[in-house]
């Protein structure tokens, strides 16, 4: 599950849970060497499908890249990103890789429309591709010629396929490689699970710790890394209620907007020509066939996720001020409610709530309502200790009700501030694109002669052009198809602005959405229509909290309507039974035909795929040919929700069971369903189960958590996997075995007794008050901030210092106490803690002491101060003087934690108005200089790019500037934080 925006949201609002991942580069590294991180782990977990997606289709913006076209070249990228993740976290006892398997019926509803979504995306970039290689071929631009790719579509990265049967096999001998030549390897046990064993590889992953944590010798201090993209490992984290975890994951705040997924498949295509050329360019193209494939993975740094640290932020931040009465208050009941409520905001299960967007604030509400109401309602959401009662006693769906009838009362004042930004949004946006329009007229215009020819350079077309110039042909195609792709997934940059049917917060709103998402309008029907919804939203409310806490309560429930409730229509939820009927999972090809479009049929087996595109098929309406993509009020095509219809389960599998029979045996292997593998060095466990495996080779051997390291049965495969050996040879041999996880009990819901807990780190005044998001005018918040500096002379008299101090209004949220001086150390992340989004920033007057700018030659502290605390900038930031006076504009741009400061012009007065000012100490070499952070841009008609100085020209003083962030001037006379 990802659940959009929450990661940002969570590391914004408690930035000291995240620690820069320490990491030593090199290729030859000793891992068993001590961790540079300051802390040793114990068992490493990887989501694996995190680790694929970026390994598969690599966004990678770099002229010599050229990213892979087969499986080995994926296969390559992989192992090499497992080794980087290897050598930060660096193991002593576990390393468990999860890769999804068959999901749940609830989630590959979700899958479904992803892939169909992609699969119209890639034909309109195909589409597009064609169009232009016509344009450069009347322009006279030879380009390299497409060459086909293994991996030229995306969706085979599903289990079933033959991409992930190679993809384990490859794995298997790449683990055995590893354990064989690795020191650091040698003693570990290593778990496979692949995509032939049925679940997501974090649920996976999770039902191990779970178990092995209920096994009566378990130890409550081991140490867990978890590494994954999606959002929701923090609460599968948070609901084991194990203290020693951390996640892993790349900086998210570095990581560029996602492109749109119909680039993948051409950029594919376009690198698929690159990378087959025999061309040998010189200067900067040298090395375009020479680069490392993996290259791309040491990109970005990455970053731990301390899940203790997060809990003492929630510790302070959930405090219940008034308690019901006798109710004794329980931190990790309340660990279990903020998980529960977080489900409300969005989930890969259930379509999110319209009342709920996490960009507006809605978690910051939820938990604003559960605090401030908590006796109103009655207590505790959940009781997860209760998981094993019927009929859901473990949700107290009374409660539940009341909880978010409460969150509904502020429908109105979200729904009237939406529209109104989308209103002034609009406005924006019409007036942008008629200016853009007027500008292409005028270049269209200026492209023809009066007559309508083509005015052309006088070049004649050439059908003799060097390989180097091919090869940048090829390139500029590349970079128009990505600009065109992006515009298109923009719909307003094509002049559609958006239809709103539904104008939330508006008289009528409520009728107009079940009329058009329910196809309901008579209040009877609205009536019944709301009861069913409210059964199988609450079902799926209850299917969740199972699935996070004790692993999958049914494989085949799932929530059978596009769009979600409102809050306020959550009625009569208390009274609602919920009883699931487990059943089993998909079977691989099953899964395939659940959710792949007609397009990736190549992916199945031909009588598989048969039933996906022969019009005789009796499911073909499963595969509707034209895709219904709901764009009523969004702006972004990945916005938009697919109306496919629903999987009938019943009949998918009458049309299966048949075909199962007749598969080719590779084929059969490809559909089974397994178990994990297990690889270990008979050396490490004991020599009991040695001989047992030896003497019942066709039979489970219990292992002992204490004598073995780990809890489970296995036995031996009965066949060879990835070179390794399935029987034992000598007293210390590599073994590959089938692993199965312990039966033991249900998941514990508690600190187990005996785990050391770190110091603690997080103080009150590291909480800040929440402002809910439609409380204030626009989209972040205003602050009325002092901002305080003090300056030192270098004037004749002696090094003395001045102060000055100016009163600053602020849109935009801050966390986290820090203060900023004249050093360049970057205080945390590269960044600086502070604020906590993006907004705006304008000066209304100026106070304090003023000094000659020419006296002052650097910041010996910057201050921005609200009541007692004291910030450092944070996100990209420019503030603009508002002025209007010329040359006295002054820019400040913050990027992400330190401090620039520049102006362009004769005057350096940080100016309010014309009568009122307050010096801001700094001066500059030159009119012309600007500053510049770290990998942003500062421009001022011009792009600058690397580090910045700040230095006064009378002076040897410096400052400097390091960050990151991009900053430009406005079109309006404002400025961005």
């Amino acid at each position: 599950m990802g659940v959009p925006s929450f990661y940002r949201w969570l590391t914004n609002k408690y930035p000291k849970v995240v620690e820069k991942a320490i990491e030593q580069k090199g290729d030859c590294l000793d891992t068993s060497m001590p961790n540079p991180n300051g802390m040793e782990f114990d068992n490493l977990y990887l989501d694996m499908n995190g680790i694929i997606h970026p390994c598969f289709h690599p966004d990678v913006d770099h002229p010599a890249f050229t990213p892979p076209i087969t499986f080995e070249e994926v296969f390559s990228n992989i192992f090499a990103y497992i080794d980087r993740l290897f050598g930060i976290v660096r193991p002593r006892k576990l390393l468990y890789m999860a890769i999804d398997g068959v999901a749940p019926r609830a989630k590959m509803n979700q899958q479904r429309s992803r892939r169909f979504k992609s699969a119209r995306d890639n034909e309109i970039a195909e589409a597009e591709e064609e169009r232009l290689r016509r344009q450069f071929e009347l322009e006279g631009k030879q380009v390299l010629l497409k060459k086909e790719s293994e991996i030229s579509d995306s969706n085979i990265v599903t289990p079933g396929t033959k991409f992930m049967f190679e993809l384990s096999k490859a794995l298997q001998s790449y683990i055995s490689s590893r354990m064989t030549s690795d020191g650091a390897w040698k003693d570990l046990k290593v778990i496979l699970s692949d995509a032939n064993v049925p679940g997501e590889g974090e649920h996976k992953i999770m039902s191990f710790v779970r178990q092995q944590r209920s096994l009566p010798d378990y130890d409550p201090n081991t140490r867990h890394v978890l590494y994954g993209l999606d959002a929701d490992l923090l609460m599968l984290a948070l609901a084991t209620h194990e203290i020693h975890f951390s996640i892993l994951r790349e900086d998210v705040q570095i990581i560029q907007d996602k492109q749109p997924v119909c680039q993948l498949a051409i950029e594919t295509s376009l690198s698929g020509a690159l990378s087959s050329t025999s061309i040998k360019p010189s200067g900067w193209l040298k090395n375009v066939n020479a680069v490392t494939k993996s290259a791309f993975l040491f990109r970005r740094p990455f970053e731990f996720l301390h899940i203790w640290i997060l809990r003492e932020y929630l510790e302070l931040d959930m405090k219940i001020q008034d308690p019901p009465e006798n109710l004794k208050i329980d931190f990790e009941r309340i660990i279990d409610d903020f998980i529960f409520m977080c489900s409300f905001a969005g989930n890969d299960f259930l379509p999110h709530m319209p009342t709920l967007e996490i960009h507006e604030g809605s978690i910051d509400l939820l938990m604003t309502v559960y605090k401030k109401e908590f006796k109103k309602f009655g207590g505790y959401l959940v009781d997860m200790n209760m998981v094993s009662e019927k009929r859901a006693a473990y949700v107290k769906l009374s409660r539940v009700e009341r909880f978010i009838h409460l969150v509904g009362t502020y429908e109105e004042k979200i729904f009237k501030k939406r529209s109104e930004i989308r209103d002034r949004r609009l406005k924006r946006i019409i007036a942008e694109h008629e200016a853009s329009k007027e500008e292409e007229n005028e270049f269209y215009n200026s492209q023809f002669e009066e007559d309508g020819s083509v005015i052309f350079d006088g070049k004649a077309p050439s059908s003799d052009q060097t390989e180097l110039q091919i090869l940048e042909n090829t390139k500029e195609l590349k970079e128009k198809l990505k600009d065109h792709l992006k515009k298109k997934c923009d719909t307003s940059k094509n002049g559609d602005f958006g239809a709103d049917k539904i104008k939330l917060g508006t008289i009528g709103w409520k009728q107009r959405y079940y009329k058009e998402k329910f196809s309901v309008e008579s209040p009877s029907d609205v009536e019944a229509k709301r009861k069913e919804i409210v059964q199988k939203y609450t079902e799926g409310l209850v299917w969740v909290i199972l699935y996070y806490f004790s692993g999958v309560p049914s494989w085949t429930w799932f929530y059978p309507y596009h769009y979600g409730p409102f809050a306020s229509d959550l009625k009569g939820l208390g009274q609602v039974r919920v009883a699931f009927q487990r059943g089993v999972p998909f079977k691989p090809f099953d899964q395939l035909l659940g959710v792949l479009p007609p397009r990736s049929a190549h992916a199945l087996p031909e009588a598989y795929a048969k039933l996906m595109v022969d019009e005789e098929s009796n499911i073909i309406e499963f595969y509707p040919p034209d895709l219904e993509v709901d764009m009523d009020g969004k702006q972004y095509l990945w916005q938009g929700i697919c109306k496919l219809p629903f999987i009938e389960e019943g009949r998918l599998l009458a049309e299966t069971r048949r075909l199962e029979k007749e598969l080719l045996d590779e084929d059969a292997k490809r559909n089974s369903v397994k178990v994990d593998y297990l690889f270990l060095r008979s050396t490490n466990i004991s020599e009991e189960k040695i001989l047992s495996l030896s003497a019942r080779p066709n039979e489970h051997v219990r292992l002992d958590s204490v004598s073995d390291g780990i809890g489970g049965s296995i036995r031996l495969c009965r066949k060879d996997v990835g070179n390794v050996n399935t029987e034992v040879q000598s007293k210390d041999c590599l073994l590959c075995v089938s692993y199965e996880l312990p039966a033991t009990g249900i998941q514990v819901p508690r600190v187990l007794s005996g785990v050391k807990f770190p110091l603690k780190t997080i103080l009150e005044t590291d909480i800040n008050e929440t402002r809910l998001w439609h409380e204030y005018q626009r989209n972040v918040p205003v602050q009325r901030l002092q901002i305080h500096g003090t300056s030192g002379t270098s004037s004749s008299s002696g090094g003395t210092s001045s102060h000055w101090s100016t009163i600053a209004t602020y849109e935009g949220g801050c966390s986290s106490s820090i203060s900023s001086n004249s050093s360049s150390q970057v205080l945390h992340r590269d960044a600086g803690t502070g604020w906590a989004g993006r907004g705006r920033a304008s000066f209304s007057h100026s106070i304090g002491q003023s000094s000659q700018a020419s006296e002052l030659h650097h910041f010996n502290e910057l201050k921005i101060r609200e009541t007692n605390q004291v910030y450092r900038p944070y996100e990209r930031a420019q503030l603009v003087d508002q002025s209007g006076i010329g040359h006295n504009q002054v820019y400040v741009h913050y990027g992400r934690g330190q401090l620039a400061n520049g102006a362009a012009g004769s005057s350096r007065n940080w100016s309010a108005d014309q009568t009122n000012s307050a010096s801001l100490p700094g001066s500059l070499q030159s009119e012309a200089d600007h500053y510049n952070l770290g990998r942003g841009r500062w421009f001022q008609g011009s792009n600058y790019n690397g580090m910045g100085t700040w230095r006064q020209s009378s002076s040897n003083s410096s400052f400097q500037v390091q960050g990151r962030g991009r900053s430009a001037p406005q079109r309006e006379n404002r400025s961005h934080w």
